[in-house]
């Protein structure tokens, strides 16, 4: 905590720096995520959101700057150090990112996967307490009566819904979620996000969601920051985020 009283920061970015070539894809991006609170990135397509997410996790080096995630600083560490930081982190994606011919509980399971040796992951033999684990996580979105159903008959919402069991039974610190709802109708999008939102706050978990819908982000997040070109336009509390705000982000 800080002398205030504030929670330190659980994601912390600090002049981050990407590029491709002789293309900037992110330029002096700051910006900081508190436990238990919703960061909605907001940027066109092009932006470096999906970017940003990338250097953020280390699935990509970043060519400058520093990126925090609690005490770990991501930039510097390797071997098994960086893999435990990044067993930290929850993954959210558009395509939900589940295996479709198993099934909603084999895929929570897979947010087991740091926690059990190799030979029980083979033979899907996961100890009783993951097993609880994964069942309380998806009684929590929702899905407990949907364990045992393939995923790929579940709808597009189930699915994202069973995306977020996952990152719970892996207890994840920090959630990243880039662009979970563009594929979702109007109804399962606020599903969704409210969802996100609501774990947030139960569990102090930071969670970082890239959109393109200004009503979404504004409705369901706590701040907005705001990316064009990868570099940073704005960065407000959600109430505050006006018209002149969103012009800036998505002008032409």
């Amino acid at each position: 905590m800080t002398d205030a009283g504030t929670p330190e920061p659980t994601i912390r970015v600090a002049g981050l720096r990407k590029r491709f070539g002789d293309r900037v894809v992110l330029e002096d991006v700051s910006f900081e995520v508190l436990p238990g609170e919703v960061v909605a990135i907001l940027g066109a397509s092009g932006a470096g959101k999906t970017t940003l997410f990338r250097c953020v996790t280390r699935l990509i080096p970043a060519d400058g700057g520093q990126i925090f995630l609690g005490d770990h600083a991501i930039r510097s560490l390797d071997g098994r150090y960086l893999t435990q930081a990044q067993s930290e982190v929850g993954l959210i994606f558009q395509q939900f990112n589940l295996i479709r011919r198993m099934s909603a509980l084999d895929n929570v399971l897979v947010g087991r996967l740091g926690s059990v040796s190799t030979w029980r992951v083979m033979v899907r033999r996961f100890p009783g307490r993951d097993r609880q684990l994964a069942l309380a996580a998806l009684d929590r979105v929702g899905m407990l009566t949907h364990a045992s159903q393939r995923a790929d008959s579940l709808s597009g919402g189930q699915q994202q819904r069973v995306a977020i069991a996952r990152t719970l039974a892996q207890q994840s610190r920090y959630v990243l979620a880039d662009e979970p709802v563009a594929s979702l109708d109007p109804e399962s999008a606020r599903s969704v996000l409210a969802m996100l939102r609501d774990i947030a706050r139960e569990r102090l978990i930071a969670v970082l969601v890239s959109l393109h819908q200004v009503e979404l982000a504004a409705q369901f997040a706590d701040r907005i920051i705001g990316l064009r070109g990868g570099r940073m336009i704005t960065d407000r509390r959600a109430g505050e985020f006006t018209e002149t705000d969103h012009r800036l982000i998505f002008a032409s």
